[in-house]
């Protein structure tokens, strides 16, 4: 009789998990659960790139740090020569989504502050001193208090935005009885910091701006004494600097790719490899140089005028938007080469290489006038946009 009684409980409540575990599963496969997924995942991506273009745009405008703007634009282009998978080039996205999501957080959490301290200061302009001001001010630091305290733990959970806007008190009543919770924050810290591989970009950086320097050394240095000569003499001078610069525009983002590729410094300067690869897929190569070279002629266009020192970030701005793509385009013809065992029709090269001269031969006329126009005068020619961070050597 207990065996009779017992067993339709014990189904029915294997039932009950089983349908509830089901029900679980199906609200989770459910088309909004999915919706909201894939938004917040294009989200994060978002806010990602975002973070990434402002930090490579910042760091291409301060001395020593322009290097890790330079390394990590190498490694992009070095990814996708190896993969030949362009959506590689987005390196660091997941992690810099981190930072991007605390920037927007922290601007909607800041929005009380800003209207409160909106009403103190209106309140100190009709009566100062008075008590309807002293209530505001009091208002002020109170919701100041909360919005710090609500920030630091939106950070601590994860930094992502949904956690500026959802508060989880119970959570947070939890995590403050847990033990080390300070320590486990200070290694997540430190292990997002070393994820970030600033050493390896700053190294890399580095390298790829020397040997991109000696190469430009000649070219450039002979523009630069042109500028002082009178007009027979600078015409006289300039048209063999011309046409090295020529030369140099057409292979070195290929050789800064090569050495990307690799990582060693000699690669820099096997001119010939990149003339291989070229032979093998010419096309590819003439694409990737016109976008690599036009794309820099826009930072050339900026320089006609002084930039004011509050606007001093849009020109490393626009050169990071235009200079990304670019980077991953040489990237994706390098690997194109790599993936063809034989070289293209004799006339398919020798289309390439017309469709290359016209390019190469606009961007080189524009660095030969960009003394004329630039504000900074001859010194522009040391700003060598397309292969360089904007103004590398003024800057250092």
């Amino acid at each position: 009789m207990f065996h009779l009684v017992t067993s339709p409980t014990i189904s029915q409540s294997e039932s009950t998990i089983t349908d509830s575990a089901f029900e679980v599963t199906v609200k989770r496969d459910a088309i909004p659960w999915r919706i909201f997924n894939r938004c917040t995942s294009i989200l994060d991506s978002l806010f990602g790139f975002a973070a990434v273009i402002a930090a490579l745009a910042v760091c291409s405008v301060i001395p020593v740090l322009n290097f890790l703007s330079l390394g990590y634009l190498l490694h992009v282009s070095g990814t996708v020569a190896r993969t030949g998978r362009m959506r590689d080039g987005f390196i660091g996205v997941q992690k810099a989504s981190v930072m991007g999501s605390m920037v927007a957080g922290i601007w909607l959490v800041l929005w009380p502050v800003r209207i409160v301290s909106g009403f103190w200061k209106d309140a100190e302009l009709i009566a100062p001193g008075g008590s309807t001001a002293a209530g505001w001010h009091v208002a002020l630091i109170v919701v100041m208090g909360f919005t710090f305290l609500h920030i630091a733990w939106a950070c601590i959970r994860g930094g992502k935005l949904w956690h500026f806007l959802w508060p989880a008190p119970i959570r947070f009543l939890k995590w403050l009885r847990a033990p080390e919770k300070f320590e486990n924050i200070q290694n997540v810290t430190a292990a997002y910091i070393l994820n970030l591989r600033l050493p390896f970009y700053f190294w890399l950086g580095l390298r790829g701006f020397l040997g991109a320097l000696i190469w430009l050394s000649v070219p450039v240095g002979l523009l630069l004494v042109s500028t002082k000569l009178p007009a027979v003499g600078a015409a006289l001078l300039a048209l063999p600097a011309l046409l090295l610069l020529l030369i140099v525009a057409t292979h070195l983002p290929f050789l800064q790719t090569h050495f990307a590729q690799c990582g060693r410094f000699e690669a820099m300067f096997e001119w010939r490899v990149v003339r291989s690869r070229f032979r093998r897929a010419p096309l590819a190569f003439w694409l990737a140089l016109l976008v690599t070279l036009l794309f820099a002629i826009p930072l050339y266009l900026l320089k006609i005028e002084l930039t004011p020192r509050e606007l001093a970030w849009l020109p490393s701005l626009i050169f990071v938007v235009f200079i990304f793509p670019a980077r991953i385009l040489t990237g994706w013809a390098t690997n194109r080469a790599l993936r063809r065992e034989k070289e293209c029709h004799w006339i398919t090269q020798w289309l390439g290489r017309l469709a290359i001269m016209p390019v190469a031969l606009i961007y080189a006329l524009v660095v030969y006038l960009s003394p004329y126009l630039s504000w900074n005068g001859a010194f522009s020619l040391l700003e060598q946009h397309a292969f360089l961070v904007p103004a590398p050597l003024m800057a250092l």
